[in-house]
């Protein structure tokens, strides 16, 4: 009889190892309550919908029947260019981070505008890509918040919001898009939420 409870009780415990190691552990940073064990298999099951490709809308070429795309091919949105209805995309950038927004500005085909962040803090900068040779210039301070940059008809000035005077408030920002060095403060607000609307 002791031979028998031993025994089940060491299939018991063998089965219970095994159970724990089949199932989801969350990290050290949720507090679960209440939420039954998620089995592996129904993780891995479930894993092929939340790896699911996109593709959006980030710019039209001025004079011609192309976009410029979001869509993901690794772990986050690259750029990618469409150069015909139907067409191939042709992924123009090739960055660790996730690229939230390309667009080209006004009336400019030569390069485009494209908006990413850096290690996923949220603090965007403003790039620009030069069509002909693939060069990236950075054109806001690379330490500052920028956000919603609006294009002026033309595509030579960018006006945009950013923190960069003390990282806090959202000022508004003006430059020339082919030289960074002409930006300059155009509205110094107090507090977030503004923004350039055209």
């Amino acid at each position: 009889m002791r031979t028998l409870s031993a025994v089940l009780l060491l299939f018991s415990c063998a089965l219970i190892a095994q159970t724990n190691t089949d199932v989801v552990k969350p990290g050290d940073n949720l507090v679960i309550e209440n939420i039954p064990p998620i089995p592996t298999a129904i993780a891995e099951e479930a894993h092929r919908y939340s790896e699911s490709r996109f593709a959006f809308l980030m710019g039209w070429h001025p004079q011609r029947r192309e976009m410029l795309i979001g869509t993901r091919f690794a772990e986050v949105p690259q750029v990618h260019w469409v150069k015909m209805p139907g067409g191939a995309r042709q992924q123009m950038t090739f960055f660790p981070d996730h690229v939230v927004g390309a667009d080209f500005p006004g009336k400019q085909s030569d390069f485009f505008v494209f908006q990413k962040d850096v290690g996923g803090g949220e603090w965007f900068q403003l790039y620009r890509f030069d069509v002909a040779s693939g060069n990236i210039t950075l054109l806001t301070d690379g330490k500052s918040r920028n956000t919603g940059p609006v294009y002026e008809h033309e595509g030579t000035h960018v006006i945009w919001s950013s923190t960069r005077r003390n990282n806090k408030d959202t000022d508004l920002w003006m430059m020339d898009t082919r030289d960074p060095a002409t930006a300059r403060m155009v509205l110094q607000v107090e507090g977030g939420g503004w923004a350039a609307s055209d």
